[in-house]
């Protein structure tokens, strides 16, 4: 290589750090999603009023993630990455303790208001990939998501070594698991000091204050990213949340159910180490096209059987076709909006991502609980993917009659 060519080349020495901060907050703060997905189906169940409201705890994370990207993007964008990302970790161990204080006391609603809270650290880890991108070169980005994305690898181990090793650590079942979550929190917060990702400097006097989210909406690749990442992230959540309560109801063990959802998270962020590459090669509609096909997939190995062996390639065909699905929409996402509008973008995607996951959860939880028996709440759940792929893979094929005339 020349000089000429290597002067030429994007200094990315300051993404790459703060990707590897990003990665490392991925793999120990996320992991407490791994543990409370496992958990806290099976917490509602115990100390829920009725069997229907078993997995409202996870359905309330999702929700408070919804209700939260609206002002945390816009705020991040104000006060920067590191306040907002502190700010999620200590509402995610203040969600712990009032959870901690739920099992103790049996009140289902306080176990809700600390799973909302949790929603509030969920909300803000979703936007992890995001500030990977922050100050990456446009051929970096998509790698600097999929690295990120990675980092959630590792937080399949720990998520499974914390939930094994703390179910029954207490006279009260999960009390120390949520205190775990409690002490990850409170101990990971800090490792945000690390970031070097600056705060956008104010729009000057008359500059353009960039599209409404109306216009956003307006713009094919944008309204087809949404979509995508809506779908990929909804039917990922339909599935994995009813999955642990249809693993033990089909009378199989806690330890299966928590062996499963790791496997599953390690087919989420394992294919990470090469979809950025994957991007870069073939475009993100491609990648996209075959995430949606992989989620197909899964919901059809899960109809074709109960037995374990069926439980893991549903569930690991899951987690890859996620990882495509949701990493294109990401990346396509930022390809399609300029820097000024990232508060403004970011947050309507966020919000609209979690409310498709918000409904997507309810739903697993009414669809698993009204059934006569899991199996049969199992198949439910797995057909009511079908018509949301439909959706997505629809909106990509029009993106591609209306790319020319956009």
């Amino acid at each position: 290589m020349t000089d000429a060519a290597a002067s030429a080349l994007p200094d990315d020495t300051r993404a790459k750090r703060n990707v590897a901060v990003l990665v490392v907050a991925q793999a120990f703060l996320g992991s407490q999603l791994g543990i409370i997905f496992t958990v806290a189906g099976l917490v509602g169940m115990t100390i829920a009023p009725t069997p229907l409201l078993a997995t409202m705890p996870i359905s309330l994370i999702v929700f408070g993630s919804m209700t939260t990207a609206p002002w945390i993007s816009p705020l991040m964008q104000r006060r920067g990455r590191r306040f907002g990302f502190m700010l999620g970790a200590g509402a995610g161990a203040s969600g712990a303790a009032l959870s901690m204080l739920a099992l103790v006391t049996g009140q289902f609603w306080l176990f809700l208001a600390g799973a909302y809270l949790t929603g509030i650290y969920m909300s803000t880890l979703g936007f992890y990939r995001f500030a990977a991108t922050d100050t990456a070169s446009d051929s970096f980005r998509p790698k600097a998501i999929s690295y990120v994305m990675a980092g959630g690898l590792v937080s399949a181990f720990i998520a499974r070594m914390v939930v094994t090793s703390t179910e029954s650590a207490m006279l009260v079942p999960f009390l120390a698991t949520y205190a775990a979550i409690f002490a990850m929190n409170a101990v990971g917060m800090w490792i945000f000091l690390l970031l070097d990702i600056p705060k956008p400097p104010p729009p000057a006097e008359g500059a353009a204050r960039g599209r409404t989210r109306g216009e956003l909406l307006r713009t094919p690749a944008i309204l087809v990213s949404i979509i995508c990442g809506m779908v990929a992230y909804a039917l990922m959540n339909l599935v994995m949340t009813s999955t642990p309560l249809a693993v033990v109801g089909c009378g199989f063990a806690v330890t299966d159910a928590s062996n499963i959802v790791m496997f599953h998270v390690i087919a989420m962020y394992g294919p990470s180490f090469f979809t950025g590459h994957l991007i870069n090669r073939f475009g993100t509609t491609r990648v996209i096209t075959l995430g949606l096909l992989l989620l197909g997939a899964a919901g059809g190995m899960a109809l074709s059987g109960v037995e374990l062996a069926n439980f893991y390639g549903a569930l690991i065909l899951l987690g890859i076709g996620w990882n495509f699905g949701f990493i294109g929409a990401t990346t396509m996402l930022t390809e399609n909006h300029a820097p000024h509008e990232r508060g403004t973008v970011q947050g309507l995607n966020d919000t609209l991502v979690y409310g498709m996951v918000t409904l997507a959860s309810f739903s697993s939880g009414g669809l698993m609980g009204s059934a006569v028996d899991a199996e049969t709440g199992w198949a439910a759940v797995n057909y009511a993917m079908v018509p949301f792929l439909v959706l997505a893979l629809g909106a990509l094929l029009w993106l591609r009659t209306a790319r020319p005339t956009a």
